[in-house]
């Protein structure tokens, strides 16, 4: 159940077409497999390790100081809120993306958005320590594992389908993409919210 949550809740993450999926989108449908492929491990690489420090960073801090699974769930879930709804209310944009770059420039590029994102790291971290704080530790590796798993399932999968469908892709279909993507994200972060307050009623 949590592995299915976890990748629920990855590809919710992951499925907004922002930069990161607009340039995925971009290469697929201009470049060889080879590329495709090379590009694709480069940012699957750079999600996924900045999503394990995030998990294992946040599982410190609510190890040593339990009254921050409270504090966790209820700003982490606002958090969620505000990003369901942003990527709801985003209009994709495919102009003035270059994807014919050298290979070092895309390492750094990856790194620049992950690593290199006070943003990115903040909305992982704060992502990923709400729904660690909420659910029973023994259980919480199966959701980790499946909010991992997605980045890699849904990487390939865009790709796959943006090379195949090249000439059919019309950009209001990702406009529903990132609709039900936000509306998911803001779903969890109502329950999470919810879940906060009672723990907070729980302290009085």
């Amino acid at each position: 159940m949590y592995f299915l949550q976890g990748l629920l809740v990855g590809l919710a993450t992951f499925a907004p077409v922002g930069m990161q999926n607009l340039f995925i989108i971009n290469t697929a449908l201009v470049q060889p497999v080879r590329r495709i492929i090379l590009t694709l491990a480069i940012l699957a690489l750079f999600d996924m390790s900045l999503s394990a420090a995030a998990f294992y960073g946040i599982g410190a801090v609510l190890e040593m100081w339990p009254i921050m699974k409270l504090i966790v769930i209820l700003f982490g879930s606002l958090l969620i809120i505000y990003m369901g709804s942003n990527i709801f209310r985003t209009e994709p944009d495919m102009r003035n993306l270059n994807t014919h770059i050298p290979i070092r420039k895309l390492i750094m590029s990856a790194i620049a958005v992950s690593w290199g994102n006070p943003q990115a790291v903040l909305d992982a971290t704060m992502l990923l320590g709400a729904f660690q704080a909420n659910i029973p530790k023994e259980e919480i590796y199966y959701f980790f594992g499946g909010f991992l798993a997605m980045t890699p399932i849904w990487f390939g999968s865009l790709a796959t389908v943006m090379h195949l469908l090249a000439k059919k892709i019309k950009i209001s279909h990702m406009v529903w993409i990132n609709r039900f993507c936000g509306t998911v994200l803001t779903i969890y972060g109502i329950k999470l919210f919810i879940d906060g307050v009672t723990m907070l009623l729980e302290f009085f």
